[in-house]
């Protein structure tokens, strides 16, 4: 049997990575982040326990990688669902299907979410890493979609808006409403009510429509 090429070895350490990831956000989001340990994540991804510190240098380390991958790929999933957004109104669907992504992973996995804007507060801070940079390029994306004539200096800018979002829907006990932090953010972009993937609940005053709603353009 001749030896693996490089492109195949490379896609197996990329499989076996991911597996870790999925296991992690699977456990965090059953148990909790401290009742979980490494050689728990290693035994739900198959994988030996030595390969989960080979690849990471600390639960809290895998912890942000697993939540910025399940970040990127709900995003994705998101911006790139049918109807494909086209026309003038293409990049304000864009947004707010970004805004929908992001706040209905607070709203779907709390623990999760806890966990995780907790540990970018402690002492090891916001952690780059590969699957951070993918969801960062998505988001850049979406605000030069929108039309930002600095996307550079406006993609931090929302990234900061979604984070100060999520942190009230989090709050053991006294939880902000999805609906009210998406009528927050709509409004200061701009955004109607009906683009994304509007909520039942409304919020008071009636979300974040102002003026008469123009027909979508959204697929056409």
């Amino acid at each position: 049997m001749s030896p693996r090429s490089a492109s195949v070895n490379e896609a197996l350490r990329q499989r076996s990575r991911e597996r870790l990831l999925q296991a992690t956000v699977e456990l965090v989001g059953e148990r909790g982040f401290e009742a979980t340990t490494l050689g728990d994540i290693a035994q739900r991804a198959g994988a030996a326990r030595g390969l989960v510190s080979y690849y990471f240098p600390g639960k809290r380390q895998l912890l942000q990688s697993a939540v910025h991958r399940l970040m990127h790929l709900t995003l994705q999933a998101a911006l790139e669902r049918e109807p494909v957004p086209c026309g003038p109104d293409a990049g304000r669907e864009l947004l707010a299907r970004a805004i929908d992504a992001v706040l209905g992973l607070a709203h779907d996995h709390p623990l999760l979410m806890r966990t995780h804007m907790a540990g970018i507060l402690m002492a090891e801070g916001f952690i780059q890493c590969p699957e951070q940079q993918r969801l960062a390029h998505l988001l850049h994306g979406v605000v030069a979609a929108y039309g930002s004539p600095d996307p550079d200096a406006d993609y931090p800018l929302l990234r900061a808006q979604l984070m100060g979002s999520v942190v009230p829907m989090l709050l053991p006990g006294a939880p902000t409403s999805l609906a009210l932090m998406r009528a927050e953010l709509f409004q200061r972009y701009e955004l109607p009510w009906r683009l994304g993937v509007p909520p039942q609940e409304r919020p008071p005053g009636g979300g974040a429509d102002r003026g008469p709603v123009e027909p979508s353009t959204v697929g056409a």
